[in-house]
């Protein structure tokens, strides 16, 4: 049976409610485990209610002191923290982006002006230049330097030179053929020649053929000697 009394008091307990705690941790340890128990369900209770009726993708990760994992993803853990990591990275850049690559490019001139720095004072070390400032493990460094250089130089040059060589040497052997052949050719043509003028009247033919020349021909009288010889008698020669 409840008296008028109690009503009271649990009626007024009941508008007032669980009064406001401190927010600081628990030192008891008891106290402080049942705790986190609770509130840990209630935040994964949260955390599933809000990727359900708001249909947003939410990952909950949650360490207790013992190093115990808890966790909660409607999508994947790692995918949205992936997601999270590119969107932190384009939101930076986005506010970032000039000052960004003005600090790259002035970083990249002065490392090619190093270079060419460097560069320029290998070269003007290689001519024979500005050697007082090298010490002298630089100086037989450089040496070193110097004759496996001349020694790759003369090799590629001896190979350049063998192989004119031979290209030179290839050549004399065409030309040689080339020769040999054209002395055959030569040699046919006078044999077939020497033939032809051991046939039977040859002469006849080789005379009928040639064109008529006046001066070829002379008459008697102009090599005359002797008075004898008639007029009849005189005739002309040919000249064979």
């Amino acid at each position: 049976m409840v008296f008028p009394s109690q009503e009271s008091e649990a009626s007024s307990q009941r508008k007032t409610g669980r009064g406001k705690i401190e927010i600081k941790r628990i030192e008891n340890t008891t106290n402080r485990q049942v705790t986190f128990c609770k509130r840990r369900n209630g935040l994964l209770k949260k955390a599933y209610e809000l990727s359900v009726l708001c249909d947003a993708e939410v990952a909950l990760i949650v360490f207790s002191t013992r190093g115990r994992l808890y966790e909660y993803a409607n999508n994947s853990v790692r995918a949205t923290i992936d997601r999270y990591k590119k969107a932190c990275a384009d939101v930076s850049n986005t506010g970032s982006v000039s000052e960004a690559n003005t600090q790259f490019y002035q970083q990249e001139a002065t490392k090619l002006r190093r270079q060419i720095k460097e560069i320029q004072n290998s070269n003007r070390n290689i001519s024979g230049e500005a050697l007082s400032s090298l010490s002298f493990k630089e100086l037989k460094n450089l040496e070193g330097r110097l004759e496996r250089a001349i020694s790759r130089i003369r090799s590629k040059k001896n190979e350049l030179l063998f192989a004119e060589i031979e290209h030179m040497q290839k050549r004399e052997i065409e030309l040689q053929n080339a020769n040999m052949y054209l002395r055959a050719r030569i040699a046919e043509a006078e044999r077939a020649q020497q033939q032809m003028n051991l046939m039977p009247g040859s002469d006849y033919q080789i005379m009928g053929s040639q064109p008529y020349d006046a001066r070829s021909y002379i008459p008697v009288n102009f090599l005359e000697t002797n008075n004898h010889y008639s007029s009849q008698d005189q005739t002309a020669l040919q000249l064979v």
